[in-house]
């Protein structure tokens, strides 16, 4: 079963195209671009970037990055995990 926001974009398409224009303009900031680029290279470090093991790179709030599941990694802007040592 899809999400509710996905259910929405589904039946609102300007909304949906409004919302990936969003999207692309606001993966092109700097900070953004600079985060990214840097966890690719750690992924790449240790190995794990595309091979699909389901690990991420992670940031946590001491400043470091340490390796977690995907899932966790990207639910927790949605305010259900912390970042645990």
């Amino acid at each position: 079963m899809a999400s509710r926001t996905s259910e929405y974009y589904k039946k609102n398409p300007k909304a949906a195209a409004k919302r990936r224009k969003q999207q692309a303009k606001y993966q092109k900031q700097k900070k953004v671009v600079k985060k990214r680029v840097e966890l690719n290279r750690i992924n790449r470090q240790k190995g794990t970037y595309g091979n699909g093991d389901g690990k991420d790179v992670s940031h946590c709030k001491d400043g470091g990055t340490r390796m977690e599941k995907a899932s966790k990694n990207r639910a927790r802007n949605r305010g259900k995990l912390k970042c645990k040592k």
